[in-house]
């Protein structure tokens, strides 16, 4: 079986590692300055954990490479505009935006998107990074910068979020997991909850949505799409051309994680549809020193990522599974103790929503 070698060497890349180990495959997360003599990428596949990277020595062989799947496509969809002309040309739904050109754009802005808009920069923000509220008379508050660099969006007042993961092989098959229920504070994914695939009508949209995109890209391997659900509608936020964040609780939660399924599906391995037999919920561990306590909850599954802990820095996860879902609740309330205050509200609404 060919090795795999994953541009970047984060916790995703780590987690790609561990998902081929049982399977045989050698995984090699490689950071993006790392010598290209000192990675064994000339007979591997390549895949990436990131959307965009510098220009280095190794990106600038690997850009050559033609094992580097889904190459051309990481660019499309790490610029927010090319992202959103393709949804537009798709005619798939998604929040009313336009590019943002020049300071003098704003009354019409406001007259067309509404009283709240929200500004991204096109390239390079994530986890609410180089995006801002506006209001009128707020738009002073943005950096020069942004005219010419950032998209604009109609402010949305959303239902809940979602997001759907999915993965297709270069034969055009496509599996999906069920949707992730998912909570953000500040623009970080907090909690997120997922259910066995109930097959419901909200379900059967997002799968035909998000097929259309990975069709249309001849794309390979697993991919995330985030939305917003407003009633019985789905507007689509962003994509995420690799696993996600989101689909952390499939390691746990089903039959094949997401890590798994990305390289069987960039393998060309069988790809059969995960089985998801219980809910499972996703903690995100943000800034917070490892606790050997939670250990003693029988339902937690920790995933330590082994990084300098940091103020606002992804440290790890908990997953929690269990086919009763009164069970899980009860695992959630023994937990929320043992962990800052912060995570409460994330832990109550997943409670909640268990209900």
């Amino acid at each position: 079986m060919k090795p795999v070698c994953v541009l970047g060497n984060g916790q995703l890349g780590r987690m790609l590692r561990q998902a081929g180990e049982p399977l045989g495959i050698a995984v090699y997360p490689i950071g993006l300055d790392a010598e290209p003599e000192a990675v064994p990428y000339q007979h591997a596949v390549i895949t990436a954990e990131i959307e965009r990277w510098p220009d280095t020595a190794l990106t600038q062989v690997l850009a050559h490479h033609t094992g580097f799947v889904n190459r051309d496509i990481f660019p499309l969809l790490a610029d927010r505009l090319t992202q959103k002309q393709l949804l537009d040309e798709l005619n798939l739904a998604t929040s009313p935006w336009q590019p943002l050109s020049a300071e003098t754009e704003w009354p019409d802005i406001f007259k067309r998107l509404g009283s709240l808009a929200i500004v991204k920069r096109r390239v390079g923000g994530y986890d609410g990074r180089g995006q801002w509220r506006i209001r009128p008379n707020e738009q002073h508050d943005l950096p020069p910068d942004a005219y010419g660099e950032c998209i604009v969006e109609q402010g949305i007042n959303f239902d809940g979020e979602v997001s759907l993961i999915g993965a297709r092989n270069k034969n055009g098959e496509c599996v999906f997991y069920p949707l992730t229920h998912n909570l953000h504070e500040n623009g970080i994914l907090r909690t997120s909850v997922a259910f066995p695939n109930s097959g419901s009508p909200l379900q059967q949209r997002s799968e035909s949505m998000l097929a259309a995109i990975l069709h249309e890209l001849n794309y390979v391997g697993v991919m995330a799409m985030e939305c917003f659900v407003v009633g019985d509608r789905l507007l689509i936020n962003e994509l995420a051309p690799r696993v996600h964040n989101s689909g952390h609780w499939t390691q746990n939660g089903a039959s094949v994680s997401q890590f798994e399924l990305h390289l069987r599906a960039i393998l060309d391995l069988p790809m059969p549809q995960p089985e998801v037999p219980t809910p499972s919920v996703m903690i995100n561990l943000i800034g917070t020193a490892v606790n050997a306590q939670w250990l003693s909850l029988p339902l937690v599954h920790l995933h330590w990522y082994d990084k300098e802990v940091r103020e606002g820095r992804k440290v790890g996860h908990i997953n929690l599974t269990h086919p009763d879902a009164n069970r899980l609740k009860a695992s959630l309330d023994q937990i929320k103790p043992m962990l800052d205050e912060v995570y409460w509200s994330g832990i109550e609404w997943a409670i909640e929503k268990l209900a």
